[in-house]
């Protein structure tokens, strides 16, 4: 005979095996940010005083000498203009000798404009590349090591 006294098996709940999940969750997420941000296992960062961010490097000895503006009638049509202006940056005992070659540095940039392709000068990137071939030029009429840069101020196609 069957006993009826006896009970049937309870099941065990999951509720165990859900807050173990959850925990193990959130310890591997607080493990992963605590490492990630540098609280644990980070390298060793020497503190900086302020006193150190005050020292500045001095400026190297330049010299700006200015172009004349310069306007360009561009397209066939001729009813197209660019507006041209920049410095020359130069070493300070160099100043003297660009000026004086200036009506030569006009020249060129005068051709040189004057001959590049309308397309290019409404490409708003192209102003990169006609910088450079511009400062090269420059740099060949006034002979090496006397030109460092082109800066360009001002340039206005309309």
């Amino acid at each position: 005979m069957t006993d009826e006294t006896e009970e049937p098996p309870k099941k065990k709940g999951k509720a165990g095996l859900i807050i173990g999940l959850v925990l193990a969750m959130l310890g591997g997420g607080g493990g992963f940010f605590a490492v990630y941000s540098g609280m644990i296992l980070a390298p060793e960062i020497e503190h900086v005083t302020e006193a150190a961010h005050d020292v500045t490097e001095p400026l190297p000895a330049i010299s700006f000498v200015p172009i004349n503006p310069i306007v360009v009638t561009v397209g066939r049509s001729g009813n197209r203009q660019l507006r041209f202006r920049a410095e020359l940056e130069v070493a300070p005992e160099r100043t003297e000798d660009v000026a004086l070659l200036m009506p030569r540095i006009l020249d060129v940039l005068n051709g040189y404009l004057r001959a590049v392709d309308l397309s290019e000068l409404e490409n708003p990137a192209s102003l990169i590349r006609l910088r450079a071939q511009m400062l090269r030029r420059v740099q060949i009429v006034t002979g090496t090591g006397h030109v460092r840069d082109l800066l360009i101020t001002e340039f206005v196609f309309s």
